[in-house]
């Protein structure tokens, strides 16, 4: 399969997925572990998840920032996936108002639109303003000059993290974007700002790095986008020259059970949630929760073939893929380009290899979503259903 510039050994994406294996900025040994397995497992890119492009783009403080000092140590986890013979993308993203952290300069956090601003409420930060058009101009800049380093760090490959609530997705959704200037209104115009990173990144990578979007085709509360908006959206970034499309689905704050296709592990979330008012917002989330709402494979199916019918450029589908016969109706029966696995690859990092070989035909993931409530713990993000990675390697920054 190729993307852009880059050739990849098969059709097999590993997502990006909060690992939580970073200290102040940096990657630690753990994180470089936890990627080289999954490329010694059989998937051809994998994906490390959340690298702010600025201090004020992280949505808490151990999150990757994409900094000069980052190089070395990313260094290490590159070398490392590449001595398995995959390759591996940086997703890069800013939080803009979903952030858990007051930005530097003393401002409100800015967003596409001013208002109350739920996430920042439980940190002490219940209002965010809406950006300037100046500073989208420099946020732009800032994720090219963030692809830049990413290139310098030995990646293969960057991801516009355009979906999930974090900034450019607060610009994309209606029920986010109020604006009435050239940055609001219908799709055009609440594209213009993440078009504008995209164009700016593609400038300053692009002719020797893939350069990929993540988008969201249903995001799941009252006045959201859905598949024919996203399908939309995609004839707007093929046209802007994008190298593929990662579909995927839900919000971070109005619908995070839609970025699993099944219900929030809420009491173990609660568990490990060690604030008063962040458990009593998890409460609030248990009853926003559908309570009907059961995994399905290939729960944004869907949704994703709008965008299939829509372009012709390539596209990753995520969402519930755990068995070959799922991989087979992605490829074969649907036209997606390639496949894209979260859990399954986090129950077991050797998946790919298992089903090339034929020693087996589905995950043993049960989509329980309990390795949600694991993400900041000092393990890192792990399966609940094996024992938890040694965590002392997690101290230590790779490189």
């Amino acid at each position: 399969m190729t993307i852009g510039p880059l050739t990849l050994r098969n059709r097999f994406v590993k997502s990006g997925a909060n690992e939580g294996r970073s200290r102040g900025g940096l990657p630690t040994e753990a994180l470089v572990e936890h990627h080289r397995a999954v490329a010694a497992g059989g998937v051809a890119l994998t994906t490390v998840a959340y690298c702010a492009v600025a201090g004020d783009g992280r949505t808490f403080a151990d999150q990757i920032c994409l900094r000069p000092d980052a190089v070395r140590p990313l260094r290490a986890l590159t070398d490392a996936v590449h001595r398995e013979g995959a390759a591996v993308a940086a997703q890069i993203t800013h939080g803009g108002a979903f952030s858990f952290l007051k930005p530097a300069s003393g401002l409100r956090p800015g967003s596409a639109s001013a208002g109350f601003n739920p996430t920042g409420a439980l940190h002490g930060m219940p209002l965010k303003r809406a950006l300037s058009p100046a500073e989208l101009e420099t946020i732009a800049d800032i994720f090219a000059a963030a692809a830049r380093i990413a290139e310098e760090a030995g990646f293969d490959a960057v991801e516009i993290h355009m979906g999930h609530g974090y900034l450019l997705s607060q610009f994309l959704s209606p029920g986010e974007n109020r604006r009435d200037d050239a940055f609001g209104g219908d799709m055009e115009g609440r594209a213009r700002f993440p078009r504008m990173v995209l164009r700016r990144v593609l400038d300053a990578v692009g002719a020797r790095m893939a350069v990929m979007c993540k988008i969201g085709v249903f995001e799941g509360y009252r006045g959201g986008n859905e598949g024919d908006d996203a399908a939309r959206l995609a004839s707007l970034l093929e046209a802007d020259g994008a190298h593929m499309l990662v579909l995927s689905g839900g919000m971070n704050v109005q619908a995070p059970w839609w970025i699993f296709g099944s219900k929030m592990p809420i009491a173990e979330m609660k568990a490990a949630e060690p604030g008063f008012v962040g458990r009593r917002a998890l409460d609030m989330l248990s009853l926003m929760q559908p309570r009907a709402l059961a995994f399905r494979e290939m729960y944004f199916r869907d949704h994703s073939r709008k965008v299939r019918a829509a372009v012709r450029m390539p596209l990753g589908y995520l969402g519930g893929v755990k068995s070959l016969a799922s991989v087979d109706a992605a490829l074969s029966e649907d036209g997606f380009d390639a496949v894209v696995l979260g859990r399954a690859l986090l129950h077991d990092p050797a998946l790919v290899e298992r089903f090339r070989t034929g020693t087996a035909e589905a995950s043993g993931c049960d989509s329980c979503n309990r390795c949600v409530a694991t993400m900041h713990g000092p393990s890192g993000t792990h399966c609940v259903l094996h024992a938890p990675p040694d965590a002392a390697p997690n101290q230590r920054i790779a490189g």
